[in-house]
């Protein structure tokens, strides 16, 4: 899978630096596309709905997903926002983008994609009901966590939800093809990700096993509104 990486962690086997972020962008997406569908054994429908489930995604909810990939889950999540709802897509990969674009044409869904950084999100305070993180906050060093968690938080409206879903940790015995793919910055286990959104001004309301490999989720909630 092609991916870039900024001058501040391991040199890139190949492309280029990719538009400021320190983390690794990913540009293959078709490679891409087929990695998520080994990784979830084929069963990708089933969780992305069980990930929008989690989030609990509600009609007529402004949604947005960070590090977006293709698309696959910003389109399911605009099919449970109904007409009224809205769902945006960001990542750093135009690539990426083209195809998740492509994607949202032939489903006949309208989500409104954005090229952009997870650390530096373009858009005003407390603009969205609920932010996804997919499999996304392995691929970014701390520094870069802190700063697309406060990002996430800043955007989010009071009360508003994130859930963050991540690999756990593969067994260093049980190395697998599918593993190279999460190596660069390792894993971000189950308490890396509350304690990352408790410090962003989070609150934790549910976490545990996604129930599809080592997959682990942290749904976390903005503070309320003060009377």
């Amino acid at each position: 899978m092609a991916y870039t990486r900024s001058e501040k962690t391991i040199p890139p086997a190949s492309g280029e630096h990719a538009h400021g972020t320190s983390g690794i962008v990913l540009h293959s997406p078709v490679l891409y596309d087929l990695t998520v569908w080994l990784a979830m054994l084929g069963k990708e429908r089933a969780f992305r709905e069980r990930l929008l489930q989690l989030a609990r995604i509600r009609d007529g909810e402004r949604v947005l997903d960070v590090g977006c990939g293709t698309g696959t889950l910003a389109i399911a999540a605009r099919r449970h926002v109904g007409q009224s709802g809205t769902v945006y897509g960001v990542d750093a990969s135009p690539e990426m983008l083209a195809r998740a674009e492509k994607k949202a044409r032939k489903a006949g869904i309208e989500v409104l994609f954005r090229n952009g950084l997870a650390e530096a999100l373009a858009f005003q305070d407390g603009f969205f009901d609920a932010a996804l993180s997919t499999v996304m906050l392995h691929h970014l060093p701390a520094k870069t966590r802190r700063e697309c968690a406060a990002e996430i938080r800043r955007v989010l409206k009071p009360g508003g939800r994130m859930l963050a879903v991540d690999f756990e940790g593969f067994n260093r015995q049980k190395r697998t093809f599918l593993s190279h793919f999460h190596r660069p910055h390792g894993h971000v286990s189950r308490t890396d990700v509350i304690a990352l959104l408790s410090e962003a001004g989070f609150n934790t309301i549910e976490s545990g096993p996604v129930g599809i490999r080592d997959l682990q989720f942290v749904l976390a909630q903005a503070p309320a509104a003060r009377s």
